[in-house]
């Protein structure tokens, strides 16, 4: 695991120079790589291409370093993550008579590239960002794997070609901080998160999931091309008792293919059925104890951590407990949030961060479950996505907008507990007649309409996600597949990865998910629906394959998901703060919002009028970023 850069002096510079330039991008992502780093740089008559990486040793700990050649010193990598299915790989290189100088999964990518070309990106089953400079050909790769667990960003200027895995070794290399992009400060007020291929930043990019660049050095041009092509969804004819015997092998598989590690290696164990899967499979793995991590909160509503006690005894694992309260984050807060390097605002960052700082005081690798609830149908929002089909076929939309209105009037949250009225509010608030229902549901900080509020006629955009619709194939949103597949390119790659993928290597902790394996994702979007969601029982499939294998009632037992209690820290410890970002003078200045719209809503929440919790602290999170970025404050 580790973080790579990339420099492209688009006219012939000095080597060193750019040496120079790639060590101070090396510096700024040390944090995902402290054991060691490596540089390479050349120049020729029209260019200089240079790249770099930090390394966290996962595997192969003695021969691995970066960056790797090929034996004739005309093909270059650098390597960000880990290919689970390496050795498998390998073996059949080999068998083609392919030799090989080190243990490493970076090598693999190498050779297989050098091979068979760019075709051999396809094989790869793993979570990665690389870059391959091939001087045979004058050409340059740069690839991001299927789910987009690793983070990729890229930008053009006039004189260089620039790529990282974190934004900040970008904005380091740039002469002036970029101007925000409306397009990704829109996303980002709507989504809490900014999804590919957008960032706050004009004219800085991520390089979409599944997804590989092709630089030629001759033109300095560029083309993105895909991956692995991927199929429209289409139902096959299997019984349940076979798609179930199928899915308990295939996460069985998963989950083994994910512990390779030559280091130590434990689980996150929240006690919801993800997290609690993996980690009963990774301890059927291994006649070895394993080491399990849970994190709880001192304030009870949100503590849950005697879930994850029943499956720690029940597998006889090491189970490390931390309880948590707000003092835990006053310390740390800053570093958190500026560390993404844009606006975040998912409430479970703050936690992760923290499980993740506790997880490697004892291990450097963790298995999670994440992605299981797109995987396999497990999100609440599903529910509403259907229940807003049957609402609106028998309600009339008139009679809802009256409803609505009294909803909005008489179920009103005063503080953050999120309970019935709030789940009732959000319901009411995301229906649509419109056919476009799913991009409310998901949109966590603001619907459209909210948005329009909040923000100028200067900076507000209408249609945000018609580039998603066209990628997805699908104007309209109805299907559970088809919020599955929303969700995958956008709420996974750009809200849930990128959590984790920060706040972990934040603190050199490398997590790996399971449930995010091509091969399991192909294979929920050939089974029927009912399947994944029979009636109102999530992840139904995912919970019969295991259900024998947990205490009765253990699987269908409530969770209220891993976030924190923002609302309560916005009105207690942050509040100072939280109220020089509506200073006046500062708003006016900005130009984004309506001062006085945000302003009162930022009121009410403090004055427990009403909860907007979410709402609010996007728009924290926002001036957080803003203030560190553009007035050099902390």
């Amino acid at each position: 695991m580790c973080g790579i850069n990339g420099f492209i002096a688009k006219t012939s510079r000095e080597a060193p120079k750019v040496k120079d330039i790639l060590n101070t991008m090396n510096d700024l992502i040390i944090h995902r790589g402290p054991d060691e780093d490596g540089v390479f740089a050349e120049q020729s008559i029209d260019y200089t291409v240079g790249m770099a990486m930090r390394r966290l040793s996962i595997i192969d700990l003695s021969s691995g370093k970066q960056p790797i050649f090929s034996d004739d010193n005309q093909i270059v990598i650098v390597f960000n993550g880990e290919i689970y299915n390496y050795k498998i790989l390998k073996s059949r290189l080999e068998a083609e008579g392919v030799n090989f100088k080190t243990s490493s999964d970076t090598e693999v990518i190498l050779k297989a590239y050098e091979k068979h070309g760019v075709e051999s990106f396809q094989w790869l089953d793993g979570m990665y960002g690389f870059s391959i400079y091939d001087k045979r050909i004058n050409k340059l790769f740069i690839a991001r794997d299927f789910f987009g667990e690793k983070p990729l960003y890229y930008t053009h200027t006039d004189n260089a070609f620039i790529w990282a895995s974190e934004l900040k070794s970008i904005i380091k290399t740039l002469d002036v901080t970029p101007n925000i992009s409306k397009k990704g400060l829109n996303l980002y007020f709507r989504l809490t998160y900014i999804p590919a291929p957008h960032t706050i930043y004009e004219n800085i990019y991520k390089l979409e999931a599944n997804h590989y660049i092709a630089y030629d050095l001759n033109t300095h041009q560029t083309e993105i091309h895909k991956i692995n092509n991927e199929s429209q969804p289409k139902t096959i004819d299997i019984s349940f008792d076979d798609a179930k015997a199928k899915t308990k092998e295939l996460v069985y598989n998963s989950v083994e293919s994910r512990s390779i590690a030559d280091v130590g290696l434990g689980t996150f164990l929240s006690g919801g059925v993800d997290s609690s899967i993996v980690s009963l499979c990774l301890s059927q793995a291994t006649d070895k104890k394993i080491n399990t991590f849970s994190i709880g909160f001192k304030k009870a509503s949100y503590d849950e951590t005697d879930k994850s006690r029943v499956v720690a005894d029940m597998i006889g694992s090491n189970h490390h407990e931390f309880i948590i309260d707000e003092n835990d984050l006053k310390n740390n807060i800053h570093e958190i949030l500026v560390n993404f390097d844009e606006p975040f605002s998912d409430t479970a960052a703050l936690p992760t961060h923290l499980l993740s700082e506790k997880t490697r005081e004892h291990v450097t690798v963790a298995l999670t479950g994440d992605g299981g609830d797109e995987v396999f149908g497990g999100y609440n929002k599903y529910y509403i996505g259907k229940m807003n089909k049957k609402y609106t076929s028998v309600v009339p939309k008139a009679l809802h907008k009256t409803i609505n209105k009294l909803s909005n009037k008489y179920l009103i949250n005063k503080d953050d507990t999120r309970g019935k009225k709030f789940q009732i509010n959000k319901l009411l608030n995301a229906i649509n007649y419109n056919g476009d229902f799913y991009w409310d549901i998901i949109s966590l900080a603001n619907t459209n309409n909210q948005l329009k509020e909040i923000m100028t006629e200067n900076y507000y955009q209408n249609d945000l996600f018609q580039e998603y619709k066209d990628t997805i194939g699908k104007q309209k949103i109805e299907t559970l597949t088809d919020f599955r597949l929303v969700d995958k390119i956008l709420s996974l790659e750009g809200g849930m990865l990128a959590k984790v993928d920060r706040t972990s290597m934040m603190t050199s902790l490398e997590c790996r998910a399971p449930f995010l394996n091509r091969e399991i994702w192909e294979f929920t979007n050939t089974l029927s629906e009912s399947y994944l969601m029979k009636g109102w029982n999530k992840k139904y499939i995912l919970k019969e394959a295991f259900r024998d294998q947990f205490p009765d009632e253990f699987l269908e037992k409530g969770k209220s998901g891993f976030g924190s209690p923002t609302g309560d820290w916005l009105r207690q410890s942050l509040k100072k703060e939280l109220e020089s970002y509506i200073e006046p003078e500062m708003l006016k200045d900005q130009g984004i919002f309506n001062v006085d719209v945000i302003t009162k809503l930022v009121k009410d929440h403090l004055d427990s009028k009403k909860d907007s919790t979410f709402r609010v602290w996007s728009f924290y999170c926002f001036q957080k970023w803003y203030k560190f970025n553009f007035l050099n404050q902390k």
